[in-house]
């Protein structure tokens, strides 16, 4: 034994002395049969009230079947637990039900006993409530124990298939994620799969509908109109803005504009409807063979979650479901105060770009409203990053006040909440660019102010979809990119530090069994939030991904990237990185599902009006068909649309603006344009204003039942659940009855 290192293991219980290693059998088990691993800190062993209650707990767990190896080191202590063959006999309820690869049989060989399975029950006796007793939670929160995790143990062939950046095209080994990390891990790994292969399909579209635009970069009727108006000049925006500007300087936005604001925009948005359903529809599918397989078809969490209840404690009451008004209309009250702060964060970020078009307008006087949007995006990030962790505290402290009866019934309400939290976290200032941004500034000579003072921030002279196309580009690269570094980075450099710390401190073991436990204790710690937040990074991807696609058809491509590298990257994390999760049983995706449909729907109807107030589709459809030349003379053979940037731009006469002498060379222009359906006396809104907000409306119920009646047949057209699931299931049925019989 090393002079550095301190290494006791305790068979006895009397004294000082820990519970027995082994109870019943004299047999010294290798390392790789323990179930997990307990952790403290050296220095509770000098404390005799922290050495009391880690005995009392042991001894608790020792009752119930479980053996003991305590290892010690310089720094931690080690507590290997393993549960006897016995304790598995008691849990013949949970083990009755489909398991792992293999017939339906009772288990009494301990070794036939899967690994998952065995980690599941341990991870559920140990975090139990022992009564009478604390929690293990109880227990760190006090610092009697640091930790408890399982190891990892045969991860080998998941490092050389799967968790390596060269693997990152290969086809994912599902069912070995199932065997390793258990469904709950390995159904997140195939809809991630899944969702990533079914973005190749929306990702071409978008790129060709984005790309089309270039093929009339140039022969645009209205960016022709726009680059040649040179006697078309624009009112200031800012109040520092003391320059007229020519229409045709914004030649080079009106093209850019036009590779996304198109007609092919309505089509696309419409197909990606259509997408979002069939994805979550053939994603049904799947999942019914892939738990077919995995014979989990007929399991039932909450009836293992009673069955591990009872078994655990004989004592155990039943929860009852339950409901009180008062507490839905509490939480209810709060979840609506926690979404207008949300709404106000928007507001925040309003003045800011506020603010910032007043410093920036006299320092860059011509792209003061690029250099808005993109700062304004910057800090919309920020505020994302803080507001995240904000609403995960929120959400848990609504979801303990319910009380839920189960914890899948309290994941579920969490998910449910914090996901509402996250939506308004994430697209709140977009719904204020698309929606609000531009349209309530008044006319020029008479602005909105905040506080009387600042003038609200106007759209870019090109039109508001520019602003919603820089700030979704900017919000999903920074996400995207910065998030996948900061997730691979973040654990990487943690690791290597802890092992450069244990190398420093020399705390490398000769005994095989104790540095297998500190290679495990080393990896980065998980949480029940672990796989949570790979789940909620998803479904956030999947909104900016569906619900802004009308402003944004590169999205599909930038996520398709994402995900490629995502799936590696949570592979690698888990695999390599961490500690091994808990394995949890699952037949689905649970909640999530709910949120990804609801995600649908909410994209119909974002995009519908996105195409209806934000772009100019509506109003150069109404001036093609009714405005327009084609619309006054069927005989008209040129461009429809000639004509329509003067007829989109209000006129405005510089001498009521009153510091009309400021201005530079106000002595040679008596009339400014600016974006807007206004009378050139009084101001107030024209008639075409009224008729293009009437089609704007009707659009928008249109688009959104013939969207939403398109996702109700693709739903119909496409069974949740093959034929020949269904089959299988009703021969298995059948099968039972017709033993029974004989």
């Amino acid at each position: 034994m090393q002079g550095d290192e301190s290494l006791q293991i305790l068979v006895g219980s009397e004294g000082d002395s820990l519970p027995l290693m082994e109870m019943g059998t004299c047999r010294v088990e290798a390392f790789h049969q323990w179930d997990c691993v307990l952790v403290a800190d050296i220095q509770t062993q000098k404390i005799q009230k922290q050495v009391q209650r880690q005995q009392q707990f042991l001894e608790k767990l020792e009752s119930k079947g479980f053996h003991f190896k305590m290892i010690k080191d310089q720094k931690k202590v080690f507590f290997g637990i393993r549960a006897d063959s016995g304790i598995f006999d008691l849990y013949r309820t949970l083990l009755m039900k489909p398991e792992d690869p293999g017939p339906r049989t009772k288990l009494n060989n301990m070794n036939s006993i899967p690994a998952t399975t065995r980690i599941r029950i341990v991870s559920f006796v140990v975090n139990n409530k022992m009564k009478p007793g604390d929690t293990f939670e109880d227990l760190v929160k006090d610092g009697v124990f640091e930790t408890m995790f399982p190891l990892h143990e045969g991860e080998k062939d998941l490092k050389k298939k799967w968790a390596r950046w060269r693997n990152m095209f290969r086809k994912q080994p599902i069912d070995d994620i199932r065997n390793y990390f258990g469904e709950k891990v390995a159904l997140y790994f195939a809809w991630l799969g899944w969702y990533t292969y079914m973005l190749v399909p929306a990702a071409v579209v978008g790129l060709i509908i984005f790309l089309s635009g270039f093929a009339l970069f140039d022969s645009s009727q209205i960016s022709k109109e726009i680059c040649q108006a040179d006697d078309i000049f624009m009112c200031p925006l800012g109040d520092n803005s003391r320059r007229y500007q020519r229409l045709s300087e914004l030649c080079t936005f009106a093209k850019l504009t036009h590779l996304f604001d198109n007609d092919g925009t309505v089509l696309f948005a419409i197909f990606m409807a259509l997408w979002a359903t069939v994805f979550l529809e053939i994603w049904k599918r799947q999942r019914a063979r892939v738990v077919l397989h995995w014979d989990l078809y007929g399991w039932d969490e909450e009836e293992e979650e009673m069955a591990l209840e009872l078994i655990n404690c004989p004592d155990y009451k039943l929860r009852t479901h339950h409901h009180s008004y008062l507490s839905s209309t509490i939480i209810l009250i709060l979840s609506l105060f926690m979404i207008c702060f949300m709404i106000g964060m928007a507001h925040v970020l309003v003045v800011y770009r506020v603010l910032a078009a007043a410093l920036f307008s006299s320092l860059l006087e011509q792209q003061v409203t690029t250099v808005v949007v993109v700062t304004g995006a910057v800090v919309h990030y920020v505020i994302i990053v803080i507001m995240t962790k904000v609403n995960k505290c929120v959400a848990l402290k609504l979801c303990n006040f319910e009380d839920p009866r189960t914890f899948s019934e309290r994941e579920s309400k969490f998910t449910v909440k914090f996901f509402i939290l996250q939506f308004f976290a994430h697209f709140s200032s977009l719904m204020y660019i698309a929606f609000i941004l531009g349209r309530i500034n008044g006319h020029p000579g008479k602005s909105t102010r905040l506080a009387g003072l600042w003038k609200l921030e106007e759209c870019h002279l090109s039109g508001c979809m520019m602003d919603l196309f820089i700030q979704m580009a900017i919000i999903m690269g920074l996400k995207q990119t910065l998030s996948n570094c900061v997730e691979y980075l973040r654990p990487l450099l943690a690791h290597k530090w802890r092992l450069m710390r244990a190398c420093k401190h020399g705390h490398e073991s000769k005994d095989p069994e104790l540095e297998e436990w500190q290679r495990n204790y080393r990896m980065n710690p998980v949480n029940i939030f672990s796989l949570f937040d790979e789940f909620m990074e998803m479904m956030i991807q999947y909104g900016f991904t569906t619900i802004f696609v009308a402003a944004f058809p590169l999205a599909p491509l930038l996520a398709l990237f994402s995900n490629l590298v995502e799936i590696r990257l949570d592979a690698i994390k888990m695999v390599r990185l961490q500690r091994r999760l808990v394995p949890r049983k699952a037949k689905d995706i649970g909640t999530w599902l709910q949120v990804l449909e609801t995600i649908g729907v909410l994209a119909v109807i974002a995009n519908g009006m996105v195409i209806a107030f934000t772009s100019e589709f509506i109003p150069r459809v109404v001036y093609k068909y009714r405005y327009g030349p084609c619309g006054q003379s069927r005989n008209f053979t040129e461009d429809c649309l000639k004509g329509y940037v003067n007829h989109s731009l209000s006129v405005f006469y510089t001498k009521d603006f009153q510091d009309h002498s400021r201005m530079e060379g106000q002595e040679n222009v008596t009339v400014c344009r600016y974006r807007d359906y206004r009378n050139d006396r009084g101001y107030n809104f024209s008639e075409q204003f009224w008729f293009i907000l009437a089609i704007r409306l009707a659009f928008v119920i249109l688009f959104e039942h013939v969207a939403l009646c398109i996702k109700l047949i693709a739903a119909w057209f496409v069974p949740d659940v093959p034929q020949s699931v269904k089959n299988k299931v009703l021969e298995e049925k059948y099968r039972i009855l017709s033993e029974k019989m004989w």
